[in-house]
């Protein structure tokens, strides 16, 4: 079951806005921010919200560090039980009708473990929080989307196995890359509008956050998780 808990106390909402995406590696002097903390939050000067968000049952520690919304990661040692345990991201916030965007795109550089139990994913909400959409770019171990099949679509520059279900709060859209990746480009506004138009599972709804990070279910004997390049842009 994949499923993430909405931030929805955190900051209030700003415009989003381009940022531009950066590649580096992780910081070999010390990080602009670092927390251990289980709801451990910091706000970029372009507005991003970074979030350790350790919000499982059974959870080990995590410490997340940030250079910017560009540069971050963690260092997380979850024990080798079932559940999911946090889902660390970087989140911008859109706040506008689906059918007021013309673009909402994203772009994504990742290095992360061949160990543990985890998937990299975007986790996108409304701002009701009734539907959340989830865009697996990798994943590895026990890992799998709630729901039942919907088949496969070509969507945003990639080829996704789609999933469908309800986890008692809200509705959950998985969509799960057929091969892994490390670093792309997602053209998120032709996903949101399928679901919209083509599947009518929903409809006009207000888009609240964009997240990005990794839903980690396992990561026994501490496990990295770099962000080495994210952005989202939308107009």
């Amino acid at each position: 079951m994949a499923h993430s808990t909405p931030t929805r106390l955190l900051l209030a909402p700003t415009a989003a806005l381009a940022a531009l995406i950066g590649f580096a590696a992780a910081p070999a002097h010390a990080a602009v921010w670092t927390s251990s903390e289980q709801w451990g939050n910091y706000t970029t000067s372009d507005n991003y919200i970074l979030y350790n968000n350790i919000w499982g049952s059974g959870a080990g520690t995590q410490s997340i560090w940030a250079n910017s919304s560009s540069n971050w990661g963690v260092t997380a040692n979850h024990p080798n039980t079932g559940g999911i345990k946090s889902y660390p991201n970087a989140k911008k916030i859109v706040n506008k009708p689906i059918t007021s965007l013309s673009s909402l795109t994203s772009g994504y550089n990742v290095t992360v473990p061949s160990a543990g139990a985890y998937n990299t994913s975007y986790d996108i909400w409304d701002t009701d929080y009734d539907y959340e959409v989830m865009l697996w770019v990798n994943h590895n171990g026990a890992v799998g989307p709630l729901g039942s099949p919907q088949g496969t679509v070509t969507l945003g520059g990639h080829t996704w196995d789609v999933y469908k279900g309800d986890n008692g709060a809200n509705e959950v859209f998985s969509f799960l890359r057929t091969s892994d990746s490390s670093a792309g480009t997602v053209n998120i506004l032709p996903i949101l509008k399928w679901i919209k138009d083509t599947k009518g599972w929903w409809g006009n709804e207000t888009i609240g956050d964009v997240q990005f990070g990794y839903e980690i279910t396992s990561s026994a004997g501490g496990l990295n998780f770099t962000t080495n390049g994210f952005n989202v842009s939308s107009s």
